[in-house]
């Protein structure tokens, strides 16, 4: 049984530990039937048992303002119980996030409704072959003819690339140099010159893809804010959705407690249990130390947004590199306490194991997020000067 007194912080409200214990009463009794032999067909169904059962409207937010801490909420239970559930939830809220915070009345009236509840399954495509974290040099092309765009390049490691309905695209439009000249659109894979690359595996397998477009010809009402706003949209996306990604490394570092716990009470060595052992200890007491500091970095992070901070960059950098790199020291002290049972294929530790990495490079890396703390850090230092 995990630690929930976490939910008694002053960080949330009545409704958010609500929807937590909601939450994972119905993870524990519906995400175990999920077959995972087929990722595409079991992420398909995810998305729709999440609308189905009112969760998924938790993605989006027609009035522009989405609820960061029940997002991380959200996050950190499913990654507990089952991680691609996590990944099928994230993706619905990352790839519509910026509609919710920049889409048009139109819009949102059509696309939110469906991903909402689970009828459309939504995709992020921002990252391309030359340039990973560094969005500015993004050299895909959307260019203006007459009423329409058209757009040409590629996309790679796109999350449910192959599988979604819709996509929030990035693409550069010439307004300006580097970061200020690309724009947001939104794009349907029903739209001639869209091609499915190549479907990319993972050690924890996710639907992800590298997409290419080829003269694809879009309406002008596609785009989503004003052009030249894409840097703009996608920082702001990221903004939010970054502290979720540590959401989801401390539930895989949660259920990591959980297994080892379960495991040295009950797994005896020289007729006393494992947990009798003061090094044993010495791991349990580092384990239960990092998932509490990296859970009050990311409900500090969530909270100041949700508290109306324009920003919380430094803050969510922050909670995204110390909760990813620690889940990731958690699971493999986890791994060790359970011996050569930690690396059988199938076990909960072993598919931890497996799950976390990604964590410490997508959305930002762990170094890109050095980077920024340490920016973020030395401009208030020059500020206050």
């Amino acid at each position: 049984m995990s630690d929930k007194s976490f939910l008694s912080w002053p960080f949330f409200e009545d409704h958010h530990r609500a929807l937590a214990t909601e939450l994972d009463a119905w993870a524990t009794q519906a995400l175990g039937a999920v077959d995972h032999s087929d990722t595409d067909a079991a992420c398909r169904q995810l998305v729709a048992m999440l609308g189905a059962s009112g969760f998924a409207k938790h993605s989006g937010a027609e009035q522009g303002r989405l609820d960061v801490r029940t997002l991380c909420l959200i996050r950190e239970t499913l990654a507990r119980h089952d991680g691609l559930a996590d990944f099928a939830f994230a993706m619905q809220g990352l790839g519509t996030g910026a509609i919710s915070l920049f889409g048009s009345d139109a819009q949102k009236a059509k696309w939110l409704p469906l991903t909402r509840s689970g009828q459309a399954i939504a995709a992020f495509a921002l990252t391309e072959p030359g340039s990973g974290s560094d969005v500015a040099s993004n050299t895909m092309t959307a260019t203006r003819d007459g009423s329409d765009y058209v757009l040409n390049g590629e996309k790679t490691w796109i999350s449910n690339g192959g599988i979604a309905d819709l996509y929030t695209l990035f693409a550069r439009t010439g307004e300006a140099q580097g970061a200020k000249g690309f724009s947001a659109f939104l794009f349907t894979p029903d739209t001639p010159g869209f091609e499915v690359v190549e479907r990319l595996d993972t050690i924890a397998p996710h639907p992800l893809a590298t997409l290419r477009f080829t003269d694809c010809r879009i309406p002008a009402s596609a785009m989503l804010g004003a052009p030249g706003q894409g840097f703009k949209i996608a920082m702001s996306v990221l903004d939010v959705f970054r502290s979720t990604v540590a959401a989801a490394a401390l539930g895989f570092a949660r259920r990591a407690l959980d297994e080892a716990l379960a495991r040295t009470t009950t797994r005896h060595v020289q007729g006393a249990p494992l947990s009798d052992l003061q090094m044993v200890q010495g791991h349990i007491a580092d384990m239960a130390l990092d998932i509490d500091a990296a859970a009050l970095l990311i409900y500090r992070a969530a909270w100041a947004k949700d508290s109306g901070a324009p920003r919380v960059t430094r803050e969510a950098a922050m909670a995204k590199l110390f909760a990813t790199e620690q889940a990731q020291v958690i699971i493999d002290k986890a791994v060790q306490l359970h011996g050569g049972d930690g690396v059988k294929s199938g076990e909960t530790v072993e598919k931890l194991y497996r799950e976390i990495r990604a964590l410490r490079i997508y959305e930002g890396a762990s170094d890109v997020q050095r980077v920024v703390i340490a920016r973020q850090t030395l401009a208030a230092q020059t500020g206050g000067q």
